[in-house]
């Protein structure tokens, strides 16, 4: 007589099993989602702590999520230069003041002659902030509670004269990975008639998801994510405004996005931060900021243009491209304007 499972009982136990996984899932997912929302200044400050790269891959590490993108992975995405057609991913520099950049680039010609001419370049304040296209160096230009990212103190800073480590000179031999065009327009009912996200739209983590549904993309260790909210395209229609009236972009609980699925470098259109942001008024203005650049030791490009590439990216279809960009080499600088290419 052969013992065991009869083909009933095995369909019922089968079919059990997996309501017990689906309950399990269901579990699991609920209460990541609620340990993972940030809506308190409790949440923001546990989140902290929860996404920290601190001391991953070293106490003395200077690149943070940059080790991500390995040799291994450049050569990957180099295939991703399908059409060899490239694309610039920053903005003209400002050269007079403007409600949304009070600092511009003063440019002054020294000479003109029958032989050539020449010419100063000279911000009349710093280039961070909301206009000018820029990279944030990791370790010094934010911290939160007086240290950067791995530990890199105020007072180190002060004595340096500048970022002791983790500076924009580290990246002096380029960024060369994949990048990803997240094309926030595309979410259903997000974006206005005219193709713009309005100012104080938060684009979440769950939206990053969607969006990878949409544009069938998914995110991998070494990646660089870009947010396009149509920043240029209202600037140029409504004309500049100001800060205080905020911007559209990343939701702090983004940050869970970034940590699970080892993302290198964020950049957006504008700030990177939503603003509001959403949170108290005990949480920093730009939380996002804080989160990426002090716990998870990811860089950000500030005030890209995705205008160009948003256009080539919907006319192939195809929302992901190799991405080169190469800061000024400046020793203990932090931060740096430049030109990011798109290579599609």
């Amino acid at each position: 007589m052969r013992h065991g499972i009869g083909r009933v009982e095995g369909l019922l136990l089968a079919l059990l099993l997996a309501v017990w996984s689906v309950v399990d899932t269901f579990g699991q997912s609920a209460s990541t989602d609620n340990r993972q929302t940030i809506v308190t200044a409790e949440d923001f400050h546990r989140a902290m702590k929860e996404v920290s790269n601190w001391g991953r891959w070293g106490k003395d590490d200077e690149l943070g999520a940059a080790n991500l993108i390995t040799t291994a992975k450049r050569k990957q995405e180099l295939a991703l230069a399908k059409e060899a057609v490239t694309v610039s991913l920053a903005h003209d520099i400002i050269q007079e003041a403007a409600p949304d950049g009070a600092f511009y680039l003063d440019r002054k010609v020294m000479n003109v002659s029958p032989t050539g001419a020449a010419d100063r370049y000279q911000y009349t304040g710093t280039y961070h902030g909301s206009v000018h296209s820029h990279l944030d160096a990791l370790d010094c230009h934010v911290m939160h509670e007086g240290k950067g990212y791995n530990g890199v103190s105020e007072e180190e800073v002060k004595a340096a004269g500048g970022c002791p480590r983790g500076h924009i000179n580290v990246h002096k031999n380029g960024i060369v990975t994949r990048g990803i065009l997240f094309d926030a327009t595309r979410l259903p009912g997000k974006a206005t008639p005219q193709g713009w996200l309005e100012l104080g739209t938060a684009i979440h983590r769950g939206d990053l998801e969607a969006l990878e549904r949409i544009e069938r993309v998914k995110v991998s260790p070494g990646d660089v994510i870009l947010l396009y909210t149509g920043r240029w395209k209202r600037r140029a229609a409504l004309g500049a405004w100001k800060s205080a009236e905020g911007w559209a972009g990343y939701h702090a609980d983004v940050a869970y996005f970034l940590k699970d699925r080892g993302v290198a470098f964020i950049g957006s259109d504008a700030i990177n931060d939503v603003a509001p942001s959403g949170l108290p008024a005990t949480v920093p203005a730009t939380p996002l900021h804080r989160l990426a650049l002090a716990a998870l030791g990811v860089s950000i490009f500030d005030n890209l243009d995705f205008e160009g590439a948003a256009e080539m990216a919907r006319k192939l279809k195809r929302y992901e491209f190799l991405f080169v960009a190469s800061p000024l080499r400046i020793e203990k600088g932090m931060g740096s304007p430049l030109n990011p290419l798109a290579v599609f």
